[in-house]
């Protein structure tokens, strides 16, 4: 470059950005060795910072506005005298625009299931996810502590980071909420305001606000899930003898309709009829009068055996008892990892506490969990 070049060049005396995108948020004026011509017009538009470094130091932060900027740095003086210097002036100046628009929608999420404790479950692993969103509240701060002397900085420069915390501190929040798994999702609200209180302070020692922060999702695992739709249809269901009667009697009246079954569906409807009746005979036959007693008499019925008796398991989780649990239970939680062969269970009749690999029903259900996957070659 020539000298009248670089003359010209320092002429330009309007510092303005206009920001073609969404995700930049510190842009560097570019100008030729940093040198700021005396008097330049600095225009700072809506939603927007300008700081300008003088010498290396931060000297002012510039709000939207048009401003008429007077420096050391006189880039003509600097130039015609700087002959000794090898045209490199000892003045430099820069100039930096902030953008203080929200950046939405930036997405958090936990990358593995984190294990929390519930009061119904006892430990229980969840994963959740959803969006933030942020601005800066400080660009002198955020150019100190972040941006440094990026001249083009970018919310993809920063977005890990403010994700991590994110996670981190929202689990906390979760946890420290006390609130049920099946409560959860009716309290989003109250647990992203605690999680927004929790985040903060942390963002505003970065020079950012946070002014958003939604959970779209939490979720406890498929297998949990599993037996908590299993759980719900019973509950649904009730009472399952009414139910078993109500299913007889709707496939009694379908059989019996039928016009292509002629005799076979005949059959099968009389069939299913006298198998519901004898099971209402046997209800009825329960408080038969006997006259010759003058008081209800139960009839004879056969009957199968009673069952045997359930067993349930108490377990010891940070040194307190959760529980009573019974052993399809169990086996779900060792199949999921939420219980470990040196956990202490107690069952009625057990003297004292004991590792769930000592009892032979429990042992059996570890010893048919797969081993551990090797590691990859």
């Amino acid at each position: 470059m020539g000298i009248f070049s670089k003359l010209m060049n320092e002429f330009i005396d309007i510092i303005e950005w206009v920001d073609s995108g969404n995700e930049t948020i510190v842009w560097k004026f570019p100008r030729y060795q940093n040198e700021i011509k005396m008097g330049a017009k600095l225009t700072v538009r809506e939603s927007q910072m300008a700081v300008f470094m003088n010498e290396g130091k931060i000297a002012d932060v510039y709000q939207p506005g048009m401003y008429t900027l007077t420096t050391e740095n006189m880039p003509i003086m600097t130039t015609l005298k700087g002959w000794k210097y090898g045209f490199n002036s000892p003045y430099k100046a820069d100039v930096y625009f902030v953008s203080t628009h929200q950046f939405t929608n930036q997405k958090w999420g936990t990358k593995n299931p984190v294990m929390l404790r519930d009061a119904e479950f006892g430990p229980v692993r969840l994963r959740a996810f959803g969006s933030y969103a942020f601005r800066v509240k400080d660009a002198a701060t955020f150019i100190k502590e972040i941006a440094a002397t990026n001249p083009d900085f970018t919310v993809d420069d920063i977005n890990e980071q403010m994700r991590n915390i994110a996670v981190s501190r929202g689990m906390d929040a979760i946890a420290a909420s006390k609130i049920g798994v099946l409560d959860l999702a009716a309290n989003y609200d109250e647990v992203s305001c605690m999680i927004t209180e929790k985040i903060q302070p942390e963002f505003a020692e970065l020079g950012l606000v946070l002014t958003k922060f939604l959970i779209e999702n939490i979720s406890l695992p498929p297998e949990v899930e599993e037996i908590m739709d299993k759980r719900t249809s019973m509950g649904i269901i009730g009472n399952l003898g009414a139910y078993s009667q109500f299913q007889a009697a709707n496939s009694m009246e379908k059989a019996a309709e039928n016009p292509n079954g002629g005799l076979a569906g005949a059959g099968m409807g009389i069939g299913m009829g006298a198998g519901m009746m004898g099971q209402m005979g046997n209800i009825f036959q329960q408080n038969q009068f006997n006259p010759n007693q003058g008081q209800p008499q139960s009839a004879p019925a056969a009957a199968p055996p009673p069952l045997p008796p359930v067993k349930n398991y108490f377990v010891a989780v940070d040194g307190k008892q959760t529980g009573p649990y019974d052993f399809t239970y169990m086996s779900k939680l060792i199949g999921v990892g939420g219980l470990n062969r040196q956990a202490l269970v107690w069952a009625a009749g057990m003297p004292a506490w004991a590792a769930a690999d000592t009892l032979p029903e429990l042992a059996a259900l570890f010893n048919n969990m797969p081993p551990p996957l090797a590691p990859p070659l």
